[in-house]
């Protein structure tokens, strides 16, 4: 089933939030966020600008991973709340608009899930084919394991059963066997649940581990189904349950190539994700901070597919929940980033990532993190923001792993940043010390300050969703001298924008033609007064200061928009 021409494709000019329900807001004074403290603070998100909401995992976990390893897939994890505070978060966030995606892990569970009991319990389980187990003794695999250092490999043995099992993350994950038509249908049950509570959508986790067949040594068990017919399915499901004509979305983490990322889009059909993270524009961007050189960036953006499905979009993201991975770069683009962002060992991760936020990897430079939050909303595609960025919030590398940005959001100067009532020894994780701490750096604070970073995000977000040229135009990268400067053409119809970024301290004027603009045209700047015409036969001039940027309205004569 194909979305119809009068679908709301909502997503493609959405601004996504993320929260980790834990350390946003605790609204009872156990130490521990839940689901009334974040209803507490929809009308906050909606100030922000925010309209899509996105739920890291809140279903009962054991929580080795941050949640990740789900023991009840239909499941609200008490400490958080219950179904019922979980459809009134939904319903309050619709009534301000704002739409809720929840994540879907398809790879794997915890192995306190009753299936995996059951699957272990014995070799003639109906459930032991709902993972992966082989006889024979594994090769090495530890180059195979995503968290080096806390596992040696992808198999671990059962002592009960006299078989390993699959897992690509921790041995406490193991990996569902997708090849399991039983498998997959439970997983559609479980979207079909969500979305039955209102959700609007899924993001789902590790895609390309839940497909790779080639690991999946029971898949011979079963009639052969190509890997990527099994995201045809869920996204056929998924259009089947949206209600009316407002499309509900998948969102993948796909961690590879642009090239390689059309596959799970389904290529010109687009019938499979919906949406993916751009996780090489993510990394070529922390290449051109670190280097105040625009050419990666440029060239990341230029190399992107454009033959895509209207239906699909990329989402833009700067920093996430886990790690700042840099695997798609060389390892000398790494290690230059990791050498200017990530000077000490303990602000590593698996030698192939940071654990830092963006704020204090620019040493708190209120220029540059200003700079990098219009060059994230100004690429082409849907922005994606972790919660407390829009505040400028920093790591606590005290925290191990990847948890050191999953710290209490900052609410005010008051106690735990104003996060929770509770003593500082029961909250469920450290609250940020230092110059980003909530001393320093707070929402209550920043609400006040008009030039804080909060309303400059706000104000980001707003411009973004009036120039549907971001989310929906074709991208044209434009030529001037300057290596430090990212200038690019967003043209949607006859609605057009530039938009100029300036990744080093020192100020340049840069020269911008536009060759095929009629007479009386102008550039209007939509972040601040000023405005300039168009000569189509030389160059416009537009002066930048050091970490400065422009949004650049392309208005015609006659052109009836208000600016």
């Amino acid at each position: 089933m194909r979305i119809t021409d009068t679908a709301d494709l909502w997503y493609k000019n959405a601004v996504i939030y993320c929260v980790d329900l834990e350390t946003y807001l605790d609204s009872d004074g156990d130490g521990i966020g839940d689901l009334p403290g974040l209803t507490q603070r929809i009308d906050y998100l909606a100030d922000v600008g925010v309209s899509c909401l996105w739920l890291m995992p809140f279903y009962p976990s054991p929580r080795r991973d941050n949640g990740y390893d789900i023991s009840d897939m239909f499941g609200v994890d008490p400490r958080y709340g219950d179904h019922g505070d979980f459809v009134e978060l939904v319903r309050v966030a619709h009534d301000r608009g704002i739409r809720v995606i929840v994540d879907l892990v398809i790879n794997h569970t915890s192995d306190q899930h009753p299936w995996f009991r059951r699957s272990r319990a014995s070799k003639d389980s109906p459930y032991r084919d709902f993972y992966v187990w082989r006889s024979d003794t594994p090769p090495d695999t530890s180059e195979e394991a995503m968290f080096p250092g806390q596992e040696d490999g992808i198999w671990t043995y059962d002592e009960k059963t006299e078989e390993w099992y699959l897992h690509h993350f921790l041995h406490t994950q193991p990996d569902l066997n997708t090849a399991n038509p039983q498998v997959r249908e439970a997983i559609t049950k479980t979207m079909g649940f969500w979305l039955q509570l209102g959700v609007d959508g899924f993001r789902v986790d590790a895609v390309p581990f839940a497909i790779n067949q080639t690991t999946l040594t029971g898949a011979d068990q079963h009639e052969f189904v190509e890997p990527h017919d099994y995201l045809r399915t869920l996204r056929d499901f998924l259009q089947r349950r949206s209600s009316g004509t407002s499309s509900a979305m998948i969102l993948g983490e796909v961690n590879l190539p642009h090239q390689d990322q059309l596959a799970f889009f389904g290529g010109e059909d687009g019938d499979q994700l919906t949406m993916q993270f751009d996780f090489t524009v993510n990394q070529k961007t922390f290449l051109s901070f670190a280097r105040e050189d625009a050419r990666p960036l440029a060239e990341a953006l230029s190399e992107r597919p454009q033959n895509l499905s209207v239906e699909t979009q990329y989402a833009n993201f700067l920093r996430n929940h886990d790690e700042l991975t840099l695997d798609l770069l060389s390892a000398q683009e790494r290690d230059e980033v990791l050498d200017t962002f990530a000077p000490e060992e303990d602000m590593r991760f698996a030698g192939r990532g940071l654990r830092r936020r963006l704020p204090a990897m620019f040493d708190g430079d209120p220029r540059r993190i200003k700079m990098a939050y219009s060059l994230l909303f100004s690429l082409p595609g849907t922005p994606v923001l972790f919660y407390g960025e829009e505040i400028g919030m920093g790591e606590n590398l005290e925290v191990p792993g990847r948890e050191a940005v999953r710290t209490p959001m900052q609410w005010s100067q008051d106690k735990n940043g104003g996060f929770s009532s509770a003593r500082p020894s029961k909250l469920a994780r450290k609250v940020v010390k230092g110059p980003f701490g909530p001393e320093h750096v707070n929402a209550a604070q920043a609400r006040r300050d008009p030039d804080s970073l909060l309303h400059h995000v706000g104000r980001l977000a707003r411009r973004y969703r009036d120039c549907p040229e971001l989310g929906w135009g074709e991208l044209t990268i434009l030529d001037q001298p300057h290596h430090e400067v990212l200038a690019h053409r967003m043209t949607s119809g006859d609605q057009s924008m530039v938009l100029i970024h300036n990744l080093s301290p020192k100020s340049l004027v840069v020269p911008l033609t536009l060759h095929d603009e009629e007479k009386g045209t102008e550039l209007i700047d939509l972040l601040q007064d000023g405005a300039c015409a168009v000569d189509a036969e030389q160059a416009t001039e537009v002066t930048l200061e050091g970490y400065g940027y422009r949004w650049l309205r392309v208005k015609r004569p006659g052109d009836p928009r208000l600016l």
